[in-house]
């Protein structure tokens, strides 16, 4: 469930924008509406799946070796498939 957000009118967003991207920073939502209509979100980004700690990273990998069983011919074959 997504968490409740604020709604903030165009007018109040474009005069009190630095504070509100602070707000952003600490972690708040906001809907910015035109007349009471919502017309876009603010919120904070979220970071992709993919920036991992190294180490994770490398976590992940010796783990990956470990179920893979392939020969070095194999492991050249897709190699060189992925080259194509």
């Amino acid at each position: 469930m997504e968490p409740a957000q604020t709604a903030v009118g165009a007018f109040d967003a474009k005069t009190h924008f630095s504070k509100l991207l602070e707000r952003v920073a600490a972690g708040e939502s906001f809907v910015i509406t035109r007349h009471g209509m919502p017309i876009a979100r603010l919120g904070p980004l979220t970071t992709a799946p993919a920036e991992h700690a190294p180490a994770e990273l490398i976590r992940q990998a010796a783990a990956l070796r470990r179920e893979v069983a392939a020969s070095p011919e194999e492991i050249r074959s897709w190699i060189a498939e992925g080259r194509a």
